[in-house]
């Protein structure tokens, strides 16, 4: 019995359903919090992780959500690019969370800080556990 990479159709297309919602069409109840527009970034903020779950699968062809390092094709070269992705996402966040910036939510800086400083772990570790710290 061999292997099927799972379906990740669901996935995007919730997804997608639910950042169509959060950037288009903006419906969403008070909720507990009795804010509207909070409740729209929670429903922005699902349909991200449901397309990260849909491109896992899609990538990786397994269920999951952390790719471990040997899924990694070419770590070595590949560690360094993660890396600049993280410092790019932490000066994007830099940039959004500005008081200067009237466009985006406030909490926009301390999301994009959040993901950047995964990423940049992400790219650490792969960096450090394929030079200095490998066996």
């Amino acid at each position: 019995m061999a292997d099927k990479a799972p379906d990740a159709s669901i996935h995007a297309i919730v997804g997608s359903l639910l950042i169509l919602d959060a950037l288009v069409l903006g419906y969403a109840p008070a909720g507990p919090w009795d804010s509207p527009s909070f409740t729209i970034g929670i429903i922005g903020m699902a349909g991200l992780c449901m397309w990260y779950v849909a491109w896992y699968r899609l990538t990786f062809k397994r269920k999951g959500l952390i790719p471990w390092l040997d899924q990694w094709q070419n770590p070595k070269e590949s560690s360094p690019k993660v890396f600049a992705a993280g410092l790019s996402t932490l000066a994007l966040a830099w940039v959004s969370g500005n008081p200067l910036q009237e466009f985006l939510p406030d909490p926009t800086g301390l999301v994009l800080m959040l993901v950047g400083l995964l990423i940049s772990l992400s790219g650490i570790y792969v960096m450090l556990s394929t030079g200095p710290l490998a066996d």
